[in-house]
This record gives structure tokens, sequence and C-alpha cells, in this order.
């Protein structure tokens, strides 16, 4: 049996993620990173919850703090007087919730755990439908990265699987259902640690998701507002 490490953040995607690799047979690891985000507190929790419901050991989790990232800031994620933007998912443009190459500094960390543990995979729950706003979460980005691995570390064989990173948030929650993975256990929302405001653009994304897959987000939310305005692509 193979080990293999799985970053999860607490939302929808790391939680599908997360299920696939237990699916796929591996020793499975999980790795949570606080960076100093608006929902920090309740991305913990969901960690947590999703760790326990898949039985995972206590000695086989790690939550690390990189709060320097809050003393960097240019992220509405990590800097209090850049507001949240509320959701515009035609626009083409980098977000105020992108987080200035948030995705290297977990996956580094990633890296280092699975060089100590001799870990094969290295499981991140990547979306390139968000790629037009971040470009942390394009193909050729972890293409890259997987070189950079190759190259730099003892034995170059970790590699990084993004087994999502082409499916929509509609396919997304369908293999989620599919895979029994408990979404009621996530959380999406970038601004609110107790109810999911439903106006930022990840409850956005999560909210036409699931009525693209014409199912009931199972989380409690300020406003609901529909954002299906016809089939995916």
């Amino acid at each position: 049996m193979t080990k293999a490490i799985v970053l999860v953040s607490g939302g929808m995607d790391s939680c599908v993620t997360l299920a696939l690799a237990q699916a796929a047979g591996h020793e499975t690891y999980v790795l949570h990173i606080n960076y100093g985000q608006r929902t920090e507190e309740r991305e913990l929790q969901a960690f947590g919850d999703l760790a326990d419901h898949y039985g995972i050991a206590p000695d086989r989790r790690l939550v690390v703090s990189i709060a320097h990232l809050t003393a960097i800031g240019g992220s509405s994620l990590t800097d209090a007087s850049i507001p949240v933007s509320s959701a515009d998912l035609e626009s083409q443009e980098i977000p105020t919730s992108y987080v200035p190459f948030r995705n290297a500094h977990l996956l580094s960390i990633a890296v280092s755990w699975a060089e100590v543990l001799k870990a094969s995979n290295i499981y991140i729950g990547a979306v390139y439908e968000d790629s037009s706003g971040y470009p942390d979460c394009r193909p050729a980005y972890y293409a890259a990265f997987n070189e950079l691995i190759r190259q730099g570390t003892a034995g170059g064989d970790i590699r990084i699987e993004t087994p999502i990173i082409y499916l929509t948030k509609e396919q997304i929650i369908g293999k989620g259902i599919e895979l029994e993975a408990p979404l009621r256990l996530t959380w999406s929302c970038y601004q609110s640690n107790e109810v999911a405001c439903g106006v930022c653009d990840s409850c956005a994304l999560r909210l036409r998701g699931f009525e693209r897959a014409g199912i009931p987000d199972p989380i409690p939310y300020s406003v609901r507002p529909h954002y299906d305005s016809g089939p995916s692509a």
C-alpha cells in the first residue's frame, strides 16, 4: 500500500479529492494549512470533521501555520482592509481573494512531509474551472511543480495528483455523491465562520454547482441566490 498525502482545506473540492485518494487504496495522510485566512477557524473545524469521518488517525494528520502570508497581505482572504468581492462568475480577472503564490507554499510543505514519510503521491483539489482567476490552479502549474520535485528532492519520485482538475463543480458534486463523500461537513465560504454568506465567489461556484447537479446544498446560507444561467459547458 503506497502512502499519499492529501491537502485538505475543508472545502468541497478537497473533500472529494480525499474521497478519491481513499478509494485508490492509499495509506492516507492529511495536511491542513492555516495562513491567517478569514475563515481559518471554520476551515480547521471542517478538516477535523472530514478526518474523523474517514477514520484518519491523529498521527496521520498535520496542521501547519504559515501566518506570514497575513503579514505579506495582498488578498481579501488575509487582509481585513480588503473587502471580499461579491461573486462575478463571468469575470476573467484575478479576484481579490487570490493569495499570492499560495499553492506553492502549501505544496512545498506537503513535499517535505512526503519525503520524510516516503509517500509517493500528494493529492490536491485544484480545479481548472477556477483558473481564470487563480493562476496556481492551472494544469501547467502542476506539471511544472512535478518537474521541480523531480529535480529538487532526494528520490525525485513524489508526484502531485490533481484528480478533479478538469471537472466542473457540478461534476465534482456528482463524484462526491458517487463516493458518498460527506459534503455536508465541508466549508467553502470566504468570509463567514458561522453561516455561509452565499454571495462570495466560492459560495457562488458551489451553489451553482449544486443547482446544476439538481441536488440541494446541505449547508446553511445567509442568502441563497440562484446562479445557474443554464447547463454547464
